[in-house]
């Protein structure tokens, strides 16, 4: 983002039952570093690779990527600002594992760490086809104790940074200071021991502060990007590493400056299309447009159709790293359509309608507000999957080929058309853009 986040209302997560979004949230990055070894040490002071902003994007894909809305505390547009935490590159994370007088650690701090390690560096460079490497480091092998109880830090789902979070966090660095140096890492990620709070399936407490400037300083460096992971999140079969896991990179997701895609409803305008609506059940990736946001896209996997008239265009489906991956097609400064093909492989596993995915974007809406909503091929369907704790209805969103979507938003009328997809997999869709004489759908 342009300007620097304060510390305010943490960003809240829907619980997997139920539904409520507390206001707009500051999310906090973490740092990653190797983690080879059991007692892994200290990284070299890591090579910081641009943040997506050192990289605006100019020429012909100028048009489509939309202005950062004014006064959000997280925004759809691109670039992202310099606050979160670089999103290629080598990351260096570092994984503090914490319990508290009142509420001792559950099972050991290796075993708490390998609920999301390797799995969530793996996810990672599937979905950004290597561009991000995630390291992550344990550099204390045991649950660091907390000096105050649990309870006196009176965290709640939807708590503010004040004064709760910001007491813990300095609590955290009294605490490891003296045998960590914060200044090597890029992100934080804070894994509680799980019994201190309730059940994910009641309440999610976890929560991540982002571009959050004002935080405590530990060896010279703000901790502004840090994630904390309560409870555990598993699939309902017992496994705790399928899929639980994707708790840790949907709040990563935020210390890279991705919003929140969920609204007050729950995840029902993006649905299980990507991580950051709904991060639990089968495998999911991250939509085109947040890939293309975080810099993982190469030179022309990225087209604008910004003029006037009709244009043909062959998708790769997402999971694959070769071909063109978005199609954005922009209708104001802030506003678009983006288009992409989502086939099941890589992180897509729970993928059960292939096809041509269509998003409309708006850089205007916050974080939890809704930026994003899916554009629904099946709009009075149940949907096709069968994952528990997932929305069905937009899983089967996405347009087959004979299929056609059709959008009249400012005075521009949208269509895309799914021609065919072809024996290697690709989808080719024509895409009209033109003036629609002011209507409105």
């Amino acid at each position: 983002m342009s300007q620097s986040r304060e510390t305010s209302r943490p960003r809240i997560r829907r619980p997997r039952r139920g539904s409520a979004f507390a206001a707009a949230a500051v999310l906090t990055a973490a740092v990653v570093a190797p983690a080879a070894a059991p007692h892994p040490p200290a990284p070299a002071a890591p090579k910081r690779a641009p943040a997506p902003s050192a990289h605006p994007v100019t020429g012909s894909l100028a048009p489509c990527t939309l202005a950062s809305g004014h006064g959000l505390q997280m925004s759809e547009g691109i670039p992202t600002g310099r606050g979160f935490s670089r999103s290629t590159g080598t990351v260096h994370a570092l994984n503090l594992m914490i319990d508290f007088p009142d509420v001792r650690g559950k099972g050991t701090a290796r075993e708490r760490f390998e609920e999301f390690f390797p799995q969530t560096s793996r996810w990672f460079a599937r979905s950004s086809y290597g561009r991000l490497d995630y390291r992550p480091a344990m550099p204390i092998d045991h649950w660091l104790r907390m000096p105050h109880s649990f309870t006196s830090y009176d965290i709640k789902r939807g708590s503010p940074f004040e004064p709760g979070y910001r007491k813990l966090v300095a609590d955290l660095v009294k605490v490891a200071d003296r045998r960590i140096d914060f200044s090597r890492y890029d992100l934080v990620n804070v894994l509680v021991t799980p019994n201190a709070g309730p059940p994910a399936a009641h309440a999610v407490l976890s929560v991540t502060y982002a571009d959050n400037q004002r935080a405590p300083v530990a060896d010279g460096v703000p901790l502004a990007n840090v994630s904390f992971v309560y409870s555990r999140q598993d699939d309902g079969s017992g496994s705790l590493h399928r899929t639980g896991y994707r708790v840790l990179p949907h709040e990563n997701g935020h210390v890279f400056g991705l919003p929140d895609l969920y609204t007050h409803g729950g995840g029902d305008r993006v649905g299980h299309w990507d991580v950051m609506s709904e991060d639990w059940g089968a495998g999911n990736d991250l939509l085109a447009w947040h890939k293309w946001k975080l810099g993982w896209f190469g030179p022309g996997q990225v087209s604008c159709a910004s003029r006037p008239g009709v244009s043909g265009h062959t998708l790769t489906p997402l999971h694959r790293a070769d071909g063109t991956k978005l199609v954005f097609v922009p209708v104001s400064a802030s506003t678009g359509y983006a288009i992409e093909a989502r086939t099941n492989g890589g992180n897509d596993e729970a993928v059960c309608k292939p096809g041509v995915l269509i998003s409309w974007v708006d850089t205007r809406v916050d974080s939890g507000g809704g930026p994003v909503t899916v554009m629904d091929s099946v709009p009075d369907g149940r949907g096709c999957t069968r994952e528990r704790n997932v929305h069905p209805g937009l899983s089967d969103a996405a347009f087959g080929p004979g299929e056609t979507f059709t959008g009249s938003v400012g005075g521009i009328r949208v269509r895309v058309r799914v021609v065919r997809q072809d024996a290697s997999g690709a989808y080719g869709i024509e895409v009209t853009r033109r003036a629609s004489g002011g209507a409105r759908g």
